[in-house]
């Protein structure tokens, strides 16, 4: 039996990167998985790929800042698998690099919309659903950055350390139900989010290797990396963990 057999997962930001990576890890353990995402042409192959492979997988395409769409992702879930087990808010966005005084208050409202207010409007609209099946798992993404900060995404930061703080009072609120709330902090990928928020096409080996030196594995974080923490903590082997946060990080914040 898999760990996942017939469970029911939504996955934000799927179309990509650590999202796609999460959602396929879930389909392969047997999960059934709705896929979410902005960017309709990323869920579209995401979808394709995933269902070429056999796997139980619907999508809703979905900005994770606006309620009225968070409201028909979970309500397209409910029609499509009967319920939700596993919430993974993994939707993210980011300002360029840039020093904090220097940032756009355009860019400054987008981030904190992104990435707190989809965070918080996910967990609003999936716990009743949790409640009245009996429980369930949310694991928030959120970022070593939010403990160790970099310099240049200071905002970014910000709304990681308040994905943090969201975690943790969550947890205690909605223990009682028997749901779980923990969190995922990755140190920097080579993923197309992190090449939007460096404005680059590619991760030359010059920049590469800045981020690498930080970090005492030796090498950047993969979406598998993400993928297998992200599973763990929402399946039975991780049933005793809420409010806590795994650093998928290399070392970085040791």
């Amino acid at each position: 039996m898999q760990r996942f057999d017939g469970k029911r997962v939504i996955v934000t930001g799927a179309g990509s990167g650590f999202g796609l990576a999460i959602a396929t890890r879930f389909a392969e353990e047997g999960g059934r998985v709705m896929l979410s995402d902005i960017n309709e042409d990323s869920l579209g192959q995401a979808l394709e790929t995933l269902r070429a492979g056999g796997a139980d997988v619907a999508a809703s395409p979905c900005n994770v800042a606006e309620e009225a769409q968070i409201e028909a992702l979970v309500a397209a879930t409910v029609e499509a698998f009967g319920g939700v087990d596993v919430l993974v808010n993994n939707a993210g966005y980011s300002h360029f690099q840039k020093l904090m005084w220097k940032i756009e208050v355009e860019d400054f409202d987008a981030v904190f919309a992104v990435n707190v207010r989809g965070v918080f409007l996910g967990c609003k609209h999936v716990i009743p659903v949790m409640i009245e099946g009996g429980g369930g798992a949310i694991i928030n993404i959120a970022s070593v950055g939010a403990i160790a900060p970099r310099p240049g995404v200071t905002p970014y930061n910000a709304t990681k350390g308040a994905v943090l703080t969201m975690t943790k009072g969550l947890a205690l609120e909605v223990a009682r139900h028997n749901i779980r709330v923990c969190a995922v902090n990755p140190v920097a990928a080579d993923t197309g989010f992190m090449k939007g928020a460096m404005g680059v096409d590619s991760l030359d080996e010059e920049a590469t290797q800045r981020l690498v030196q930080t970090i005492p594995r030796g090498r950047l974080t993969e979406p598998k990396d993400v993928a297998a923490a992200v599973t763990f903590l929402a399946s039975e082997d991780g049933d005793f963990l809420t409010g806590t946060a795994i650093n998928v990080d290399g070392g970085r914040s040791v």
